[in-house]
């Protein structure tokens, strides 16, 4: 008979973990340039000893994190050279880090067993995944909330598909009951169940039924609204406000009234659940021809700001000035503070490096046009540029380009 009960087992694995700053290096290097700002900003806020140099003190010619290079001797005492933070040129730790953990897991897939404690995390990282919810699967769930006949419910989704962008019906009832295969009283019953949905006003046939729903929403089905939409659209959309009292009756106050609560509503309830894809793009390279005809590499720093330690607090550790956790709490700060600026410039750097051997093997695009773009994978840029490829991908995501044909 099998032993059972607790038993304690030792064993030896391999994990990869991220310390914190590497992540942050990381996520400077795939931020694009207008979210890099916002990075930046959250750490001058967090960080006492960093500041943004001025612009009037920014040179061209030397970078700002070759200043705080120089001052490093300054603040950093020889023997304590082993605590400093030196930036990898192409983040080679990462890579590094990242083919043990692939070779470790090579070895160890054929032995570990795949426990029900790895199925839950397995799936419990599936269901914290977020996604916007669509038009169609919000009301399909508020569908199957408030109905429970198969029949009506087969007919709302076949409804539902057949709903534009604004939420208005396409399809007529009759159309829909004939393709489904359904009688028509079920689908009747389905547009009706629809018509309660919010938002409110879908499933219209077009705007002034729209409209209407929205005013019996507010109990307003019997106002002057509700009675200008119903009879004298025409006459709402030219805003003829003396007419509009006249055939109703009433004072030009009162359709004044009631044209401020029709402005209220929502003519096209469901665009609310499309997607953004307005989106500011600033472009991170600038890619030109200069005045002798040669092509020159711009990078755009306009929204990247310049970084410095703050001289007050290197002066107050060169001097002995703090004592115990205030020392180390500086220390620790100036590191992290010179790990950010130097961060920073190893991006702007794999950028530059990463569209100089673009603009190498794509010279026919930049002279001539769109018709003469090459097949290049991420795999040829990184072994010109003698980096991983997963550097490569990082690098150039939600970047931009400005090309003289385009971005």
């Amino acid at each position: 008979m099998a032993y059972q009960g607790f038993q304690q087992v030792q064993k030896q694995t391999q994990t990869l973990v991220l310390a914190p700053q590497l992540r942050q290096s990381l996520k400077i290097l795939q931020a694009p340039t207008l979210e890099l700002r916002s990075l930046v900003m959250q750490e001058l806020q967090t960080n006492p000893t960093l500041e943004e140099l001025p612009m009037e003190d920014i040179s061209l010619d030397a970078p700002v994190a070759a200043e705080e290079r120089e001052t490093h001797d300054e603040v950093e005492p020889a023997n304590e050279a082993d605590e400093s933070l030196e930036f990898k040129d192409d983040f080679s730790i990462l890579e590094k880090m990242t083919e043990d953990w692939r070779d470790s897991m090579a070895q160890e897939t054929g032995e570990r067993e795949y426990t029900s404690e790895d199925a839950e995390r397995r799936q419990h990282f599936f269901d914290s995944l977020t996604g916007s919810v669509s038009l169609q699967e919000e009301l399909l769930a508020q569908g199957r909330l408030a109905e429970s006949d198969p029949q009506i419910l087969q007919a709302l989704e076949y409804l539902v598909g057949s709903l534009d962008n604004r939420g208005f019906l396409t399809s007529s009832v009759s159309d829909i009951a004939l393709s489904a295969a359904l009688p028509l009283r079920k689908v009747q019953q389905a547009l009706a169940l629809l018509k309660t949905m919010e938002p409110v006003g879908i499933g219209a046939s077009g705007i002034n039924e729209c409209l209407l729903i929205q005013l019996r929403h507010k109990n307003l089905g019997s106002s002057i609204a509700a009675a200008i939409i119903q009879d004298h659209f025409d006459l709402l959309m030219r805003r003829r406000i003396p007419e509009m009292a006249r055939k109703l009756g009433v004072s030009t106050d009162e359709v004044e009234d009631a044209l401020e609560v029709i402005a209220s509503l929502d003519p096209a309830p469901g665009r609310k659940f499309q997607e953004d894809s307005n989106r500011v793009v600033q472009p991170d390279v600038r890619v030109e021809k200069d005045a002798y005809g040669e092509w020159v590499i711009h990078l755009n720093g306009d929204y990247v700001p310049r970084l410095r330690i703050s001289s007050l607090y290197k002066e107050m550790l060169a001097k002995g000035v703090l004592r115990g956790k205030d020392r180390e709490y500086i220390r620790d700060q100036i590191r992290n503070g010179k790990f950010l600026i130097n961060s920073i410039e190893q991006r702007q750097q794999t950028i530059e490096r990463i569209t100089r051997a673009i603009l190498t093997f794509q010279l026919d695009f930049f002279e001539t046009g769109v018709s003469q773009l090459h097949p290049l994978t991420m795999s040829q840029v990184a072994e010109t540029v003698g980096v991983h490829e997963t550097t490569v991908s990082r690098a150039i995501a939600n970047k931009y380009i400005d090309t003289p044909h385009g971005f």
